[in-house]
């Protein structure tokens, strides 16, 4: 009984991990594009941004407009390419908790006494997003593993290991 029962959970703890990367990969195409989306009507709509940034009190509103919009005009891009995507997804964590914080305070004090409250608001789905990408990275199909394989493929080659380390 008790082999059967391992037998089972190894082929789901199996054909789970296998989802993985696909997962992954959606979770970066769909909110890669989100980001973009944002950003593209930050970059088209920049003076409604800075004046809204200047409402919420943020130091320097329209070099922080100009940032932000172009982090997530950018970062969305690489976040849908996979590529850089731990630092990528540190930066747009960091951009989410600072619009939880700036933007949605009464939802994010309300993380413990009111969860609907939080999980509403705007940033929410971003920051899981975000989240997702930096704490697992991007997968197996992404620009990050493709240019890992062929540093690893490149290290292995009887040219790269005769070169001197620098």
């Amino acid at each position: 009984m008790k082999s059967t029962i391992e037998h089972y959970y190894k082929m789901l703890v199996s054909g789970a991990s296998s989802l993985q990367s696909p997962f992954l990969l959606l979770v970066r195409l769909y909110w890669g594009w989100q980001f973009m989306q944002t950003g593209w009507g930050k970059v088209t709509n920049i003076g409604k941004v800075t004046d809204f940034f200047t409402t919420l009190g943020i130091p320097a509103p329209g070099l922080n407009a100009h940032f932000i919009a172009g982090l997530e005009l950018v970062g969305g891009a690489l976040l849908a390419l996979g590529l850089a995507s731990r630092m990528i997804g540190l930066m747009l964590t960091v951009n989410m908790l600072v619009a939880y914080i700036t933007a949605d305070r009464q939802a994010l004090l309300s993380f413990i006494s009111d969860p609907d409250k939080f999980s509403a608001a705007a940033p929410f789905t971003f920051l899981v997003a975000s989240l997702i990408v930096l704490v697992f990275g991007a997968g197996k199909l992404s620009a990050d593993a493709w240019i890992a394989s062929r540093s690893r493929m490149s290290a292995g080659s009887p040219a790269a290991q005769a070169a001197p380390a620098v």
